[in-house]
């Protein structure tokens, strides 16, 4: 398969976490320049870098902080400065909220980082991508938007907006060469995720049980759907949301 990413450019957010690291890793061995951006976690995204450096890939890595929107332009100038004008962009970067029931007092930061600021991003990209013709923008949400669970109300509402800002703007700038989808991951294997308080072994155990497919995502499994959507293999697909779940939103 073709994917047409040899000498573009991508910006993954969040790159310093598992599904990040990942969709990273996958773009760069398809020959793109990528980008990796960090908030709190400078080491685990040069990680990232020197992995891709020494598998022969061009990366680089930048800090951004989606809380503060001064800083978005900035960063798009920046990657354009050190590889060029961004021609995919990978929104997975992501602020987890406490899970229990008592979130209302965080949903504003949590729209604000989980929505606005890569939205806020995104509209920074867009110039360029609609300069060049093409474009390709994926969304990582979760699952949870599909199937809500007790607690995380903030983050469920954020990532919902940020569904629905992903697929207006896939009708807004398809007439650009610009392609945009969401993907969303059921329970992934991550790090943090498998910290979390609904999670460990014993959960991830059972919901293998109940998944069709017999086991949970895993951030290769994010990744290779990322890097379809973000390629010129993707001709067509504009507006979607991917379930990543192996089925398990099928069975109640």
């Amino acid at each position: 398969m073709e994917t047409g990413l040899l000498n573009k450019v991508a910006l993954v957010t969040g790159a310093s976490g598992a599904i990040g690291r990942a969709a990273a890793r996958h773009l760069a061995a398809e020959g793109a320049a990528v980008a990796v951006s960090w908030h709190t976690n400078r080491a685990a995204a040069m990680e990232v870098v020197d992995a891709i450096a020494q598998a022969g890939g061009d990366a680089c890595a930048v800090r951004l902080d989606h809380g503060d929107l001064a800083t978005v332009q900035s960063v798009v100038e920046e990657v354009a400065m050190r590889l060029g004008p961004i021609s995919v962009l990978i929104a997975n970067a992501v602020q987890w909220p406490a899970f229990d029931a008592e979130e209302i007092g965080g949903l504003t930061t949590s729209l604000a980082v989980n929505t606005v600021g890569p939205v806020a991003l995104i509209d920074a990209a867009l110039p360029a991508m609609r300069a060049a013709g093409w474009g390709r923008i994926v969304a990582v949400s979760t699952d949870i938007v599909e199937q809500p669970m007790a607690g995380p109300l903030a983050y469920a509402t954020a990532k919902g907006a940020l569904e629905t800002a992903a697929r207006v703007l896939a009708v807004r700038e398809a007439r650009h060469g610009i392609l945009t989808n969401v993907v969303r991951p059921g329970f992934t294997l991550t790090e943090k995720a498998l910290n979390a308080p609904f999670l460990g072994p014993e959960a991830v155990a059972a919901e293998s049980e109940k998944t069709p497919t017999g086991r949970i995502c895993t951030p290769d499994d994010v990744a290779t759907a990322i890097t379809y959507l973000a390629s010129a293999a993707n001709g067509h697909v504009n507006g979607q949301i991917l379930s990543l779940a192996g089925g398990r939103e099928l069975v109640r």
